[in-house]
């Protein structure tokens, strides 16, 4: 038996991941076995949910996985978890699918964070018309954030209707927020206070700790065995690159190269690594144009990059990877470096968002499934070999194909079609 919460909001910026990654670090300090997943395709936030619950905060997004790998994933959770908690994105009826769409799949009691800085009885009609919308929801309770005094929470808190639950507030304060920049939160890894974020975040929901005390154990279908692909990768050397400047991984396109009978090593383009002795390279996505200088610096990562390419051994970067391999990376700020060059063009960071969505790409193999979300733009001579589509079916992320490289802003979740995110690593992805 597992006790089980989806945490949404009415919009982004409410809080939820703080909140979400306090519960988690509270009932993992107790000693249960914690579980957190985050809804949709972001990389930053389970970044900080990982940290707090001691696990892998693992991703459930409707578009690339669909319903039976959601069910799945949150089943073989609860094989040996005392919680799970389920993070929302965006606001809880936002988008096709939404979060409210998941909740209602798995069926999960959902507490509703509203952030109440700027309102007063108000918050009670907002919160009645959330709980009424969808009657496939449980709702299970309401926490105010941003709270202004004690007396601001008692307003809240009689503002609810007797069918909804109060949780609790936490008080206006800036050490309860987590740092942002463009693309989201700062990394977990930035962040040498992160534990202690947490730990004042804890202490600020006694209320809700109590409420949670009261939410009734689960019992979830055991998971149904599936055969797992064929080993199109058998002994294939993948090297990863990952630090501070590549980082947007899934732990689900790692484990899926594993099963597929993938050798994965990682190495640092920051720090300069050698690149390993390997077959193919991945260059994911993250922050390289934080990083200008220090990647400019590590001149012989650089050319072992080029001579792999050189070579024809497949290349698969994504995104911020992709900005590594251009000629010229620009920041937002004006700084601006020369980096791989095996791109021709410039990467420039814009002010303001430049690509966002779902996304679908068609390979030889079948249809591969991912998502879009950067700031910067790329100029290229270089002419794109195809192009992803979005959900109206419009031309989405343009696909670089040259030598074994493959170049595209889109991220790819590869179990959506692993067959065609193996040929990424074998060299004729397209």
């Amino acid at each position: 038996m597992t006790r089980a919460l989806f945490i949404a909001a009415p919009a982004s910026g409410q809080g939820k991941t703080l909140i979400t990654a306090a519960l988690a670090w509270h009932h993992r300090q107790a000693g249960q076995r914690v579980r957190v997943f985050k809804t949709g395709p972001d990389f930053l936030d389970p970044m900080i949910l990982s940290e707090a619950s001691g696990h892998p905060a693992i991703n459930l997004d409707l578009f690339m996985m669909g319903k039976e790998a959601c069910r799945q994933q949150v089943a073989e959770a609860a094989q040996d978890a005392d919680l799970i908690l389920v993070e929302g994105v965006m606001g809880l009826f936002d988008g096709t699918p939404s979060s409210a769409d998941l909740a209602a799949l798995l069926g999960l009691p959902v507490l509703m964070i509203m952030d109440a800085s700027a309102m007063a009885q108000t918050f009670g009609a907002l919160a009645l018309g959330l709980s009424n919308y969808d009657t496939r929801l449980d709702f299970v309770g309401v926490l105010a954030n941003r709270v202004g005094s004690p007396r601001h929470a008692r307003l809240l808190a009689s503002s609810l209707p007797d069918s909804l639950t109060w949780w609790g507030s936490i008080s206006r304060d800036p050490a309860l927020t987590l740092p942002e920049r463009h693309l989201g939160l700062v990394q977990a890894a930035e962040l040498p206070d992160l534990e202690a974020r947490l730990a004042h975040a804890a202490l600020a929901l006694p209320e809700t700790l109590r409420c949670f005390d009261e939410l009734p154990s689960m019992t979830f279908p055991p998971p149904t065995p599936s055969a797992p692909p064929e080993p199109w990768l058998d002994g294939l050397r993948i090297a990863i690159a990952r630090d501070h400047a590549f980082s947007f991984l899934y732990p689900a396109n790692l484990a899926l190269l594993r099963t597929l009978g993938a050798q994965l090593s990682f190495f640092s383009p920051l720090q300069g690594d050698r690149l390993p002795p390997c077959d193919a390279l991945w260059l994911p996505g993250g922050y390289p144009e934080l990083h200008l200088k220090s990647l400019a610096a590590q001149a012989h990562c650089m050319t072992a990059i080029r001579h792999h390419h050189e070579a024809g051994k497949p290349i698969l970067a994504e995104c911020g990877g992709m900005t590594y391999l251009t000629q010229r990376l620009i920041s937002k700020e004006g700084a601006q470096a020369d980096l791989v060059g095996l791109i021709p063009g410039t990467a420039t960071v814009q002010p303001r968002l430049a690509g966002l969505g779902l996304q679908t790409l068609q390979t030889p193999q079948g249809e591969l499934r991912g998502h879009t979300f950067h700031y910067s733009r790329l100029e290229t001579t270089l002419p794109p070999t195809t192009h992803a589509r979005n959900a109206q079916q419009e031309e989405g992320e343009a696909v670089y194909c040259k030598n074994g490289l493959t170049a595209t802003y889109l991220h790819s979740y590869f179990p959506s079609n692993p067959r065609a995110a193996a040929q990424f690593f074998l060299g004729n992805a397209l």
